[in-house]
């Protein structure tokens, strides 16, 4: 109950609050009217961490880059949520600091000692970087976003209901995005191709991206949908968000997110069909064999297709093979072969995490250049999240970001056979083929250094440890 001296107290501070805000908004500064914000999101993370890193992971999809809003600035970061992931790192080391405890279980699991590993060589590298500053950055970035999007988020996790309240917290504020994306490409060309690449703006930087984060949600969605624990109203939306998703991955005319899904369908096949690893191998032996042998065959083939991309959905498929004359799929090739070069040069340390959009142009050839080749450095990175780190990192950045992916993979897998609950067995596998979507899109595009794609990324790869180390004991 409200006394008589807390409401005195109440009105004297939004008394003072507003005549100091008055004076600020005098001299045209509108930024002291956030602090009552900053004030609540403190007193949240302290009291209630789980709630900030939801509501951290529902801004996500919302967030725009500050460059939006103040095109000069020497550095750039999204808002809201970059901010907040710096403000939560801070609460989380001091936290660590004075309590001294995180569940060891964690700790010691191989999927964190792998993240630790590739951290760990991303920093040294980032000391030893041709552009300390943008290592520095990059590597305090890839910091904040597994500190919230994995070590937290194991924690929320180990109640597995926690789970599906991250997977909606994302994905229902991207309707938002999606309604917006889809008004934009009517209106402005009744969903031509070209206008895709751009309606998502500001949210999504361009529809790679956003077909990725798409992508990635597709397959856990539908999980949910057949196998989660839902009233009939949470079942019904769930369906809602698959149709507008898949909707919104066609309308996207995102190749590589295409290609993740009938990839991530295929596994799902072989997964539920249970066909034996020794026939899978065997197959895949044998077309690596039949491509080795019709290598030249292959290459000349591939150098006739001219279907470049297109507005029927067929040809844009058929312009994946194209290498001739598609200027997406040649600019990719330049821009992997520059990292290639890059790696030769500096094998062990690299050119530092980051580093690639700004050191690559020297490395371009004349006749491997297109239409849409720069030197600025501002039209994307390596475009593979392999090739980047090879270049970026040396040989060992890339074997320790490989053999994360790889163990996040195993022990979903692994999982899927070994739970016993039926929802949980579900969660495994969606969350596991859903991550490997994006596994698959690394090798054509890479966005890690985004919150859209790291808060699915590292936030499924937490879900699959807190399966792993919490489910069994909730089965008992």
């Amino acid at each position: 109950m409200i006394t008589g001296e807390k409401r005195h107290r109440f009105y004297k501070y939004s008394i003072l609050f507003i005549a100091i805000n008055a004076v600020f908004i005098w001299f045209d500064s509108f930024y002291f009217a956030l602090v009552p914000f900053l004030a609540a999101f403190v007193l949240l993370a302290i009291f209630s961490l789980d709630k900030v890193l939801l509501l951290i992971v529902s801004l996500v999809p919302l967030s725009i880059p500050l460059r939006e809003f103040a095109p000069g600035s020497p550095i750039d970061f999204y808002i809201p949520t970059e901010p907040m992931l710096v403000a939560v790192l801070l609460l989380f080391v001091y936290k660590f600091l004075l309590e001294g405890r995180f569940d060891r279980q964690i700790w010691r699991h191989p999927v964190t000692l792998l993240i630790a590993v590739n951290l760990l060589w991303i920093g040294i590298t980032a000391l030893t970087s041709s552009m300390p500053i943008v290592s520095i950055k990059f590597f305090a970035v890839r910091v904040w976003f597994v500190v919230a999007f994995y070590l937290l988020a194991t924690q929320l996790f180990r109640n597995p209901d926690r789970i599906k309240q991250y997977v909606l917290a994302y994905a229902i504020p991207m309707l938002i995005v999606i309604a917006y994306a889809v008004y934009r490409h009517q209106a402005i060309s009744l969903f031509d191709k070209n206008a895709a690449h751009y309606v998502m703006n500001p949210f999504f930087t361009d529809h790679t991206s956003y077909g990725a984060a798409l992508a990635l949600f597709l397959p856990v969605l539908l999980g949910f949908a057949f196998k989660g624990k839902f009233t009939p109203n949470q079942r019904f939306l769930l369906w809602v968000l698959i149709v507008v998703f898949t909707i919104a991955t066609i309308l996207s005319y995102t190749r590589a997110a295409w290609l993740s899904l009938f990839a991530v369908f295929a596994i799902y096949m072989v997964i539920r069909l249970r066909i034996k690893p020794v026939y899978i191998f065997s197959a895949a032996f044998l077309v690596l064999v039949v491509i080795a042998v019709n290598w030249s065959s292959i290459m000349i083939e591939l150098n006739r297709n001219k279907q470049d991309s297109s507005q029927d959905i067929s040809e844009h498929i058929q312009s994946m093979s194209n290498i001739r004359t598609d200027a997406s799929n040649l600019e990719r090739l330049n821009r992997w072969n520059s990292a290639f070069r890059m790696f030769a040069e500096r094998p062990v340390f690299g050119w530092g995490p980051g580093t690639y959009m700004f050191q690559y142009a020297s490395f371009q050839l004349s006749h491997e250049k297109t239409i849409i080749s720069t030197n600025a450095g501002d039209l994307g990175n390596a475009h593979s999240e392999y090739f980047g780190p090879l270049s970026e990192s040396g040989l060992l950045g890339m074997l320790s970001y490989l053999a994360l992916v790889i163990g996040v993979m195993l022990v979903g897998f692994r999982l899927y056979f070994r739970l016993e609950n039926p929802e949980h067995k579900m969660m495994a596998l969606s969350i596991t083929l859903g991550f490997t979507t994006y596994v698959l899109h690394g090798f054509l595009n890479n966005f890690l250094d985004t919150d859209k794609i790291s808060a699915p990324f590292w936030g499924f790869a937490a879900a699959l440890v807190a399966l792993d180390v919490y489910a069994p004991k909730t089965e008992k």
